[in-house]
């Protein structure tokens, strides 16, 4: 049978200058709060970021992007929400103090280029992590991207970054691999690399797909970033139905229903349950 389980990662941005929701969770107590409602969501990966990875964004330092995610990390660690907490970074101090604090779970979307190092911690720490393809660095990669087969491309970078993980020690399964929507893509890049989806899931490993509110769907529907759900769902079920089986959303709650329908459709096997308090008819 096909396995049609899946995981959303809530994304939590605690930072003042993020795409879709900057300033909004920089204040500790509203990125606490913000997680422990991603988690009663359906939530099971939550994503813990200091530094925005916007296009044209600036990087911040060490100790300030430690100190916008750590007291987070603590305090929702601390609420046990069962929840694996993640931290979005490619530092090896932040990702340090991060997992000091609870954190299991590493995200990098330079897949471990921009510190080499952080792949030994996740290695001696048996952490799970997430490794992106990026073209450049936020502050370039949306001048003119250009590939010679996109999705080609993005499949034998995330393989070379895959065996680099594993010749430093980290667990094949405990890798997981993001082809970096909008991350150096045009619309149409973005495009062919969810209708060719299964080229990347043929690598062996989890595909984490990252959609939530991006410009390409601006484009596409001409909403704003606030009214992008209905586009940040279609690409999740399609995804889904393509093979990626994590989803890293704001939206928690509609994306879990939208892909538990996908699931339910997709594998044929669901069968119905009674509750206390809903009456199906049709």
């Amino acid at each position: 049978m096909t396995d049609t389980a899946f995981t959303v990662m809530g994304v939590v941005n605690v930072t003042p200058d993020s795409f879709s929701d900057g300033g909004r969770f920089l204040d500790a107590d509203a990125a606490v709060a913000e997680a422990l409602g991603q988690a009663a969501a359906g939530a099971a990966i939550l994503d813990f970021g200091g530094e925005s990875t916007r296009p044209g964004s600036e990087p911040v330092s060490i100790a300030e992007e430690r100190r916008r995610v750590v007291p987070v990390i603590e305090r929702v660690a601390a609420a046990g929400t069962g929840a694996t907490l993640s931290v979005d970074t490619s530092k090896l101090a932040v990702a340090e103090a991060a997992v000091a604090a609870g954190a299991t779970y590493v995200n990098d979307v330079t897949a471990f280029r921009g510190d080499p190092e952080l792949a030994g911690l996740v290695a001696d720490r048996g952490l799970a992590c997430c490794l992106m393809h990026m073209l450049g660095e936020p502050r370039t990669m949306q001048r003119d991207p250009r590939y010679e087969d996109v999705v080609d491309d993005v499949r034998a970078f995330l393989e070379e970054r895959l065996a680099f993980a594993v010749a430093a020690g980290v667990a094949e399964e405990r890798v997981m691999l993001d082809p970096g929507i909008g991350f150096g893509k045009t619309v149409a890049h973005n495009l062919e690399l969810l209708r060719r989806l299964g080229e990347l899931v043929a690598i062996g490993r989890p595909i984490v797909i990252g959609t939530a509110r991006k410009s390409f769907l601006g484009r596409i529907t001409g909403r704003a970033v606030d009214d992008r759900l209905a586009g940040t769902i279609a690409t999740n079920v399609i995804a889904f139905e393509r093979g990626a089986r994590v989803f890293r959303v704001h939206d928690v709650a509609p994306v879990v229903d939208a892909l538990a329908v996908a699931a339910a459709t997709v594998s044929g096997a669901w069968t119905e349950t009674t509750s206390s308090t809903t009456t199906t008819t049709s």
